[in-house]
């Protein structure tokens, strides 16, 4: 495998480096976590029925799928930092427009806007693999997926504590305007705090066009691609109908469903930033993956056959801890496997990927909530567990020095 970024930095300019970095992600996964609890009850403002309701997760995921690969190569070309600004600006832009959306066609145009700006997660990782040695990869991008759970906890409380769905579309006004607040925070923060660490030997001239095959010509990261795919597929579908799954089962509301996502995110949290990168480093980095997988399995499982709302909330604590261990071990075995000039691309494309399930998985359990039953999309998320651990366990045996 190639190796991976040659940057040396002093240790006290890599530490304020990464705080700087990952307050920054804070403040955006923030605002990202403040609306998705909402966007169910929001959009029933508008009378939407439950195919509409999903289309507005999957509409985002399709700007999402334009926005990464082009946002992660151009950030390979002329840095990380002008990259972010632009689009996390945008981000917070788009979600003040959306908290005036006059009917349910401008929110979909927004939401797709707002994904194509919000497709920079492969920036963020890259900036991240900028100043972090490969061995300290894993468990870096762990940390990372930690501040995503702290934003991500915070955000969905202060949606569902400022929620007022008796008024309508107007109820949500105000959470909308406060995730564009912590976005423009996050932008103002890499304006005046982050600097450029892109690795010695990066290039800004123009390379081919990043492809979807070559992220399938290497053995280890095709597989990787696959699991994560097939991971998102399912789990984008039942985070887009959790909140009508939750009101039906439980009665539960904006709050409910936003403390909910509290949990989860508080959860992810600990895990992320205190479990992963010791599992890596005990287990490596694919069979950290595999056990993620496990545990995810278990989870949703276990939401889908609960009989009372304590029983669906450990099975959500199973499936946070699942992929709190999961995702962050795909980010680091594709960036192992890739040439330091190309991890903002390759990574770009992994995400684009990943956003074909966010897609259509948002889709897919909408029409299985509305036409089979409500728990259907938790059962065909835990069969499509299998397949991905298939492949797992064929990184596990190609990766025996990292395995």
């Amino acid at each position: 495998m190639s190796a991976a970024s040659d940057v040396v930095m002093p240790p006290g300019e890599e530490r304020r480096a990464l705080i700087v970095l990952l307050s920054v992600i804070f403040l955006m996964i923030a605002g990202f976590g403040l609306v998705i609890p909402l966007l169910p009850f929001f959009a029933r403002a508008f009378n939407a029925p439950a195919w509409q309701i999903t289309l507005l997760f999957s509409t985002f995921s399709v700007g999402q799928l334009i926005g990464e690969p082009f946002w992660g190569k151009l950030s390979d070309r002329i840095g990380r930092r002008p990259v972010l600004i632009v689009t996390i600006a945008m981000v917070g832009v788009t979600y003040a427009a959306f908290a005036f959306a006059p009917n349910i066609w401008v929110a979909f145009g927004l939401r797709f806007l707002n994904g194509v700006f919000a497709g920079n997660i492969s920036t963020l990782q890259g900036a991240l693999a900028d100043i972090t040695p490969p061995e300290k990869r894993a468990g870096r991008m762990g940390i990372m997926g930690a501040a995503f759970s702290a934003g991500f906890s915070t955000g969905p409380a202060i949606g569902g504590l400022l929620a007022q769905p008796s008024r309508g579309a107007l109820g949500f006004q105000l959470p909308l305007l406060v995730a564009a607040a912590f976005c423009l925070a996050s932008a103002l923060a890499v304006v005046f705090l982050v600097r450029e660490h892109r690795p010695k030997g990066s290039s800004t001239k123009r390379v081919k066009a990043a492809r979807f095959r070559d992220a399938f010509a290497d053995p280890i990261v095709s597989r990787v691609v696959m699991i994560g795919s097939i991971v998102v597929f399912g789990f984008a579908g039942i985070e887009a109908i959790y909140g009508l799954w939750a009101e039906q089962r439980f009665g539960w509301g904006p709050r409910e469903i936003g403390l909910s996502f509290m949990l989860l995110g508080l959860a992810g949290a600990f895990f992320q930033g205190v479990v992963t990168g010791k599992l890596a480093r005990r287990f490596g980095e694919a069979r950290t993956l595999t056990l993620g997988l496990v545990f995810m399995g278990i989870g949703i499982s276990t939401q889908g056959l609960s009989p009372t709302w304590e029983v669906a909330t450990l099975g959500f604590l199973f499936v946070c801890f699942g992929q709190s261990i999961c995702f962050p071990n795909v980010s680091a075995l594709i960036s192992r496997a890739t040439p330091p000039d190309r991890q903002g691309e390759m990574l770009g494309l992994n995400a684009s990927i990943m956003g074909l399930g966010r897609i259509v998985g948002p889709v897919g359990a909408g029409q299985a909530f509305s036409l089979i039953q409500p728990g259907a999309p938790f059962a065909i998320s835990a069969l499509l567990i299998l397949p991905a651990l298939w492949f797992a366990v064929a990184v596990v045996k190609r990766t025996p020095k990292l395995a």
